[in-house]
């Protein structure tokens, strides 16, 4: 089964040709790695994901259902969360907090239960800290709930944000770059919990540079170059293809 699927995806800035007719399909519960040179348009194709872009051509669909005119909010609600590059955290909230809100969506009290803060309120707002809790738990930082989300270490605020986006209960989640800026260490732990995050059932997107992680864990790898699809296949497939060699691994890098 395919959650995710594009057809002839395209995204213009005047000019500038971003993603061209880019095609492809997720499989449910599956690790797809979306990788590329600086300026491939990974980043856009996740931006075409989640509403924040509109395509300018082409089909997006979620569990078979046309996504690509919906808002972003609307997008979230049916099940697609997202990680960003640069590090998007609440800084001055609690840890916990960071994760309580990502399960904005799931609250089902109406305004005059939160004014009043009635029976119906004061229990989901239990539940939603107890849910915030066990993710923090699920991340290994449920010893720095307290703590203000800007005073953990980088490695630690980066795991953090996926907890933000797993508590928005997604069928799929897309990591922008997960990795950036870690130690080989704290990279590792990472791919640990990506591939954690798949056995909850979950299906994984991530655009990232590290090769390492990605042949180690992807299911699936689509390659970019300049906005269009050069390749696609298993990691075997794509490390020996020649023109993803030519245009980004490198002899040496896959090696």
């Amino acid at each position: 089964m395919f959650v995710l699927e594009t057809n002839r995806l395209t995204r213009h800035f005047g000019g500038i040709k971003a993603i061209e007719d880019v095609s492809f399909k997720a499989k449910d519960r599956s690790i797809v790695s979306i990788i590329g040179p600086n300026g491939a348009g990974k980043t856009t194709l996740f931006n075409c994901f989640t509403g924040i872009t509109k395509p300018t051509k082409g089909s997006i669909r979620f569990m078979n259902k046309e996504i690509s005119g919906l808002q972003p909010h609307e997008i979230a609600n049916l099940g697609i969360s997202r990680t960003f590059q640069n590090i998007r955290l609440f800084s001055e909230m609690s840890v916990i907090e960071n994760v309580m809100v990502g399960q904005h969506t799931k609250r089902k009290y109406n305004l005059f239960s939160a004014i009043f803060h009635n029976n119906n309120f004061l229990i989901q707002e239990q539940n939603i800290l107890q849910n915030a809790f066990e993710y923090l738990e699920f991340i290994g930082l449920q010893n720095f709930a307290d703590m203000r989300a800007d005073n953990l270490p980088y490695g630690s605020q980066r795991r953090l944000e996926i907890a933000r986006a797993l508590a928005t209960e997604p069928d799929i989640i897309l990591l922008d770059e997960p990795t950036a800026g870690m130690n080989p260490a704290e990279t590792e732990e990472v791919m640990s919990l990506i591939k954690n995050i798949q056995e909850l059932g979950k299906t994984i997107i991530l655009i990232e540079h590290d090769m390492h992680l990605v042949m180690g864990i992807s299911d699936w790898i689509i390659v970019l170059d300049h906005g269009v699809k050069i390749a696609e296949g298993k990691p075997e497939q794509v490390r020996n293809d020649p023109l993803v060699i030519e245009a980004y691994l490198g002899k040496e890098t896959i090696n």
